[in-house]
């Protein structure tokens, strides 16, 4: 009877420890999706006109403006800081 009981023990303790690492991978696996996600829809680009694009980071409330001018050749990017935001320097 000790046996069995032994026996028991030691199958319940097993699956404890596998689904316990299963749980714990199914968890860092979300997270990873989570920043994959994040990460994916974290700028946009903004047409103001017709001569105007505005690139802009949502999580940190940067943007970076570009002018192009019809009958010119191309410009440069300009970063720009955001007017909603309060600047930290």
């Amino acid at each position: 009877m000790n046996k069995h009981i032994m026996s028991f023990s030691i199958i319940f303790l097993g699956i404890c420890i596998l689904l316990g690492s299963w749980f714990i991978s199914q968890s860092l696996h979300s997270k990873q999706e989570d920043a994959a996600k994040e990460a994916q829809f974290r700028y946009e680009l903004i047409s103001a006109n017709e001569s105007n694009l505005i690139i802009f980071d949502k999580k940190s409330g940067e943007y970076w403006q570009k002018f192009i001018d019809l009958n010119a050749g191309p410009t440069d990017w300009e970063k720009q800081t955001s007017p909603i935001f309060k600047s930290s320097k």
